[in-house]
Parts: C-alpha cells; structure tokens; sequence
C-alpha cells in the first residue's frame, strides 16, 4: 500500500516520511534549512570608486557577498547606537585619527590573524588589535611646473614670506589637514606649530575652501603656485575620463615631496575595525585577509593610486613616476594623539579666516 504524504510536504520531507513509515520510525523528523550565503556587512567612508573593486575581488574570489554602506564620519555613532544589534561586521574609514576615535568609542574587538599580521608591518597596527591599516597616502605638495623651477621644499618653507598669496588649502580642519598639524606639534612642539600655522596662513592666496581636486584646478587656474593634497588625488585626476579637465589641472602639476631629504614627507593610512558585535566574523576577517594580501594591494595602488602596506607589493606605474616616497617615521600613534591639539591651534591662529584674518 502506498503511503500518502501531506501536500505541503517537499520531495525532500517526503522522502524522510516514507522512510518513517516503512522501517517503522518515530518520533519527529527535521529537516535541515539551505545554508544561508555567507556575506559581509562593510561600513566604509571611503568613496565607493575606490573601494568597491576590491570588494569585487573578493566576491568573485570567495563567493562571498559584500553588503555596502557608504556614510561619513556619523558611522562611529550609527554603530554604537545600533549596539548588539548591529549588522556591521567591519568599519573601513581613512586617517588614523578616525580609527582612534573608533577604538576609544569601544565598537570595535581585536582582529586576531596570523595571516593580517605576516602581510602588515606592525607599524601599521594597533598594539590591541583594534584596526589594521590596509593603504598609505602621502600628505604632499602640488606646484605649478611653469612658475615653481625648485623640486624640493620642506614643510616649515610653506610659512616663508616669499611664498605671499600663492598657497591654497581646503580647510585646516580637515582631516588630512590635521593630521599633517599633528605630526608638526609632535616634531616641532606646540609654539613652533602655532607661529608656523600663522605663516602659512598669512601665505595663502584665499581662504581655504573647496577639496584637493579645487587646490589643483588653482594652481591650473593661476590663483596660487603650491597647494597641499594628497597624492592619490594626482592619480585620480591623470586617469579621469569622465572630467577631462581634470587631467589638464594635472598636468599643470608636479609633486613634491617634503622633507625627502630630512625626515620624510607625512602619511597617513586608510584601515579597517571588526566590529565589537559583528555577525559574521569569521566571513569578515577572511575579507580582512584578502584586503591585506597581494590582490587587494596591487588594487589599491593601480585603481586607487595609493601605497600598497604590504611589503613587497609595489606602487603603480603612474604614482612611482612622481618620485620615490621616504615616509616620515613618525608612529602614527603619536600623530593621533596631537590631533586635538593641532585642531585647538588652527582655531587659535583663524586659519580658515585666510591671510587677512
């Protein structure tokens, strides 16, 4: 006799049931669910040209889904407020100040990889785990190739008065910015750092206003002669097809690096967190892995023009033709701890109020 099944049954369960019937079994049978699609949840501040393809990467590698959510500097306090709750597996952000300001916000847990630790020199992680860094940028100096003959400077000549009007900056409170303050009050001390803030201040051309992109169409334009940027900015602008106009504000532009002969030019890094309550960490820091591996470095440096902090791994065509990098040796953990005061000194000296402030 044939047994009859219910007819919400699947092929599966009926089979299960059949098996129950002949041989006599009892008792409730369970049926296992599909395994879910392993994934990841990324909170990044990074601009999604940047930092999408290695995602890609790492899905057509892995299989392995990458859920996105592009925010800014209110992604600290999204992740605290969602608590336990939260889906965010790893934050991805820029500038060692911001991955402090996580870690002290206690959102994050240790990364714990032999893997991380083989590809990432230990300059470049927190001594607790909290983050790793992934990218190095370099915080330099854009000068007009027809009306600035000299190829190298240092960071204290960009308050010399023959420099008068022809100096461009966004804002001294961005990041980058402070970050290049900071490490000036860790090598130089507050008081030098304040009069040289004045210095530079009384040397721009006009306020500070606009991203690094603005300072490069300045010195296109004629408004000044040196501007501070960061270096994977001139990778941007010499391969943007989109604004082609960009790529003539970078050819208006050579970069030089400050202080190569002395104590290297500042960088900072970009870095990622797990997250104090990621649901996937194990899927997360296998991404961490790949973010810090051969693949993702070299798509680091050939599609985001940075420095690869992998050793070995070298920068692009492109970035090695603007000259060789000798990084500032200064921890980065020094520069993070004079953030605050390097902000309370370009308050103090009205920076954002321009030369005539």
């Amino acid at each position: 006799m044939t047994p009859s099944f219910p007819r919400s049954f699947t092929t599966g369960s009926a089979s299960l049931l059949l098996a129950s019937t002949i041989f006599g079994f009892t008792g409730a049978l369970t049926v296992p669910a599909p395994a879910a699609a392993a994934e990841v949840n990324v909170y990044t501040t990074r601009e999604p040209g940047l930092i999408q393809p290695l995602f890609d990467a790492f899905t057509a590698e892995t299989g392995t889904k990458v859920n996105v959510l592009f925010g800014k500097d209110e992604l600290i306090e999204r992740i605290q407020a969602e608590g336990a709750n939260s889906p965010a597996d790893l934050l991805i952000t820029v500038d060692v100040g911001t991955l402090k300001r996580a870690k002290d916000a206690d959102i994050t847990q240790p990364i714990t990889s032999e893997t991380v630790a083989a590809n990432i020199p230990v300059q470049y992680r927190d001594a607790d785990g909290a983050w790793v860094g992934l990218s190095q940028r370099a915080r330099v100096v854009y000068a007009s190739k027809d009306r600035v003959p000299q190829d190298t400077i240092t960071y204290e000549e960009l308050a010399d008065p023959k420099w008068r009007g022809k100096i461009c900056t966004r804002t001294g409170q961005h990041p980058y910015n402070i970050g290049l303050f900071a490490s000036q009050v860790a090598h130089e001390g507050e008081e030098k750092t304040k009069e040289w803030l004045a210095g530079v201040r009384d040397n721009l051309a006009r306020k500070p206003t606009g991203n690094d992109r603005a300072q490069a169409k300045g010195i296109f334009a004629g408004e000044c002669d040196l501007a501070l940027g960061n270096t994977y900015y001139m990778g941007l602008m010499q391969t943007n097809e989109q604004e082609p106009e960009q790529k003539d504000w970078a050819k208006a532009i050579k970069v030089l690096f400050p202080d190569s002969e002395g104590r290297g030019t500042h960088v900072n890094i970009s870095g990622v967190m797990l997250t104090k309550n990621a649901p996937n960490k194990d899927d997360a820091v296998e991404l961490i892995e790949f973010l810090t591996a051969d693949e993702a470095q070299s798509l680091y440096a050939e599609v985001n023009f940075e420095y690869p902090l992998k050793p070995g791994v070298p920068a692009s065509d492109i970035v090695a033709s603007w000259g060789e990098l000798k990084a500032d040796t200064l921890p980065l953990s020094d520069v993070a701890e004079n953030r605050a005061k390097a902000s309370e000194l370009v308050d103090e000296v009205n920076f954002d109020g321009g030369p005539s402030s």
